[in-house]
């Protein structure tokens, strides 16, 4: 039986780790060729190694421009075509409303704005020419209330998942659709300064940290447990493949139903 995304291939950004290497993983599984890209060399070759043939890493920086268009021209240049693109590669942003400084609202928009934009842009033209394809954004909950995260990053996430939503109306005649993801009470790195800051604990140290989280992040759902990468690789798959054929410009929030809950002390 083919998989869900037979002959299709894949670009994956923050692919070594967290929600991009568990998508990676799943899109593998189900068909897809895949390109991750990241930071962390000794990461992503062991991920692209465990995977196998249909997965290729490559090193890149996402904050710059050339990397995000060599990551997507090598990954047409190896696997021949590009059918999906998932940007998901992002970090923590801190700053206090009263004490923001300019340099962290240019690294925020960089790093979780302008990355996914200039990645569709350049992803764009290869969809055409295969008579379109999916685009995923990762944005988070944060956009869409209070108390969920710093509020630079907060507001740079709401302009992704709008833009994701406006990109879609403006493809969708192209049969490229733009949607994004909304994480909530997710176990992932980025509660202790995201995978920067993982690659240089022991896995011991991220095992413990990962316990501890979970369990706090239990408490922040109605569901009573934490939601795991696995969650979001899921609704990545979901908006990849042809059961999502008919979602464009939408926003797929996966938090367990942390965002209908009231606001807890700060």
């Amino acid at each position: 039986m083919d998989g869900r995304l037979e002959e299709k291939v894949a670009v994956i950004t923050g692919g070594t780790s967290g929600i991009g290497e568990a998508t990676a993983e799943l899109f593998v599984a189900e068909g897809a060729r895949v390109v991750i890209c990241g930071r962390s060399v000794d990461k992503g070759q062991a991920v692209a190694a465990r995977l196998g043939e249909n997965c290729r890493f490559m090193t890149a920086d996402i904050t710059q421009e050339a990397d995000i268009k060599r990551t997507i021209e090598d990954a047409v240049s190896g696997f021949g075509r590009l059918d999906i693109l998932f940007n998901n590669a992002g970090g923590p942003i801190y700053g206090l409303v009263d004490a923001v400084e300019e340099e962290a609202i240019i690294y925020a928009t960089r790093l979780l704005f302008s990355s996914a934009a200039l990645a569709m842009k350049h992803a764009i033209p290869f969809m055409r020419a295969v008579g379109g394809g999916a685009i995923i954004n990762n944005s988070s909950v944060a956009a869409l209330r209070d108390n969920q995260g710093d509020l630079v990053y907060s507001a740079v996430k709401a302009a992704l998942t709008h833009y994701s939503k406006l990109a879609g109306v403006r493809l969708g005649p192209e049969g490229i659709r733009v949607n994004c993801i909304s994480p909530g009470a997710i176990a992932t790195p980025i509660f202790w300064g995201g995978s920067a800051r993982a690659n240089t604990l022991s896995a011991e140290e991220n095992d413990k940290k990962m316990q501890k989280l979970q369990a706090n992040l239990a408490r922040a759902t109605p569901l009573k447990f934490s939601g795991l990468a696995r969650d979001i690789a899921e609704g990545a798959l979901f908006l990849a493949s042809e059961e999502g054929r008919f979602i464009n410009s939408h926003d797929l929030v996966i938090d367990g139903g942390r965002t209908s809950m009231f606001n807890e002390p700060a």
